[in-house]
Parts: structure tokens; C-alpha cells; sequence
């Protein structure tokens, strides 16, 4: 969690002055990034990410888990291109990183497309739920 400080300024006397600071709780919410990074830099394809990552992070987000999908077909041609390498990445944002960050990778060059939604934690939950049932159902099956 990142925190910002309140300063709040006591006057003890005419010529004293205390100032304390109370830290303030930023709320970070959970977010789906999916980035399509030009085929051209499958080879090294740690440096675009790595500006990603660092994007995320300078405005005070974390990239909580990573997923390369690898280089697939495009459904159709985008800036030129027939494929793309697909990573999908979780991150904790606050409020107000969403738009700077889609704002920077509008206008990247190694970005050719990008999907950044807020995740449904209820959804997410029922998703799990679902498996574990499924996961229980086949272990009774195979007892059996």
C-alpha cells in the first residue's frame, strides 16, 4: 500500500509551532492489463515490458502477477501487423493511474493494442468457488 501524509500544524504557543504528520491510506484497486506488443520484439521482449512495468510503477501501482500468452494471429490487421505477442498482467492501481497509464500507451510504439479493465472480485470468487467444486467432483469420481 502507498500512503500520503496530512500535515496538520498545532500552534503550542506564539512563537512555538508543531506540525505532525498522519499518513493517509491511498485505495488501490485490482485491474486486468492485457498488452499486445509488436512481433518484431518477440526476440527481446523484456525491454517493452520492463517500460510497462515501469509505467505501472511510477505511478504508484504494482504488477501483482505476469502471464505471457505468447506471439498469436490478430483477428484482423492492426497498424500493419497480422500477430502480436499477448501478456496479460493483474495490477494494483489508485485512482487516478488508469488514465495516465492509458494515456502513455496510446501513444507507445512497441504497444500495438492494449485492454485495461477493473476486475469483478464477486465474479472472481464464484470463478474459484466453481473450481473447487469441479476439483471435488472429480476427486468423488475417481474414488468411486
Amino acid at each position: 500500500m502507498r500512503y500520503n501524509s496530512t500535515v496538520i500544524n498545532l500552534e503550542l504557543c506564539e512563537t512555538a509551532q508543531l506540525s505532525i504528520r498522519i499518513p493517509k491510506e491511498v485505495p488501490m484497486k485490482e485491474y486486468e492489463l492485457t498488452v499486445l506488443i509488436h512481433p518484431d520484439l518477440e526476440v527481446d521482449l523484456e525491454a517493452p515490458l520492463a517500460k510497462v512495468r515501469k509505467l505501472i510503477k511510477d505511478n504508484g501501482g504494482s504488477v501483482t502477477s505476469e502471464d505471457n500468452w505468447g506471439k498469436k494471429r490478430l483477428a484482423y490487421r492492426i497498424k500493419g501487423q497480422d500477430f502480436a505477442v499477448y501478456v496479460a498482467m493483474d495490477v494494483s492501481l489508485p485512482a487516478e493511474a488508469p488514465l495516465k497509464i492509458s494515456n502513455v500507451l496510446n501513444i507507445t510504439d512497441e504497444v500495438l493494442r492494449y485492454l485495461l479493465v477493473k476486475v469483478d472480485v464477486k465474479g472472481r470468487a464464484l470463478l474459484a468457488e466453481a473450481k473447487a467444486r469441479a476439483g471435488s467432483d472429480d476427486q468423488e469420481n475417481n474414488e468411486e
